[in-house]
């Protein structure tokens, strides 16, 4: 008896496309008009989608920044799932983390400015960043907790504290490079990094 292997449907495959084209849209009025002065209609337009249609993908248009913050973190979890074999050590694995995350903000810096701007001007926004950064900060409190009981970062530091800092680091670098895009995202997050890790790392013995 062959194996019959399910096929994602046609209404399911429709859906994902209207979502990634509503969102794809919004996110480059975002860039070109900045968010304040992006409308859902004007997302509508430029999707061509009814109004409705928008409202049953993203029930705000604040939603579209924590999808943004969710697609991030798709990434890196998957990517963390699926490490090469042979990848160990978080010093290994956080520079190579660092591209994967930097991929798409590193492509437009006018997005970046206005998608951080975006979460800082709207209240709504604010609330439901918290929540995701809560999330990301234990995420990342669970990779430096792992590290720590490996050896390889220093046991006298707390790792709740650890994580805060691999934070402001992480968004610095971000604003820092959105303003004064010299380069690429992902060589001044690798080099924040460096000096990251240069403050956590276990010292070894002489």
């Amino acid at each position: 008896m062959s194996l019959v292997i399910p096929r994602t449907g046609r209404r399911e495959r429709r859906r994902r496309e209207t979502h990634e084209r509503i969102f794809r849209c919004a996110l480059r009025l975002f860039a070109q008009r900045g968010y304040i002065d992006t409308t859902v209609e004007d997302i509508t337009e430029a999707a061509d989608v009814a109004k409705g249609t928008f409202f049953n993908y993203f029930p705000t248009k604040e939603h579209l920044l924590v999808a943004y913050s969710e697609m991030q973190e798709r990434k890196a979890m998957d990517f963390l799932a699926h490490l090469p074999a042979g990848l160990n050590s978080l010093r290994e694995i956080m520079p190579k983390l660092l591209v994967v995350i930097a991929e798409e903000p590193g492509s437009n810096p006018s997005l970046v400015r206005n998608m951080m701007g975006a979460n800082l001007l709207s209240a709504p926004a604010r609330r439901m960043m918290r929540q995701r950064l809560i999330h990301f900060e234990n995420n990342i409190a669970k990779l430096l907790s792992a590290a720590q009981q490996r050896g390889e970062i220093r046991r006298d530091a707390q790792v709740r504290g650890m994580a805060r800092h691999f934070l402001q680091n992480y968004f610095g670098s971000l604003l820092l490079w959105s303003l004064v895009p010299q380069g690429k995202l992902s060589d001044l997050l690798i080099a924040n990094f460096d000096l990251f890790w240069a403050g956590v790392r276990k010292e070894k013995l002489s």
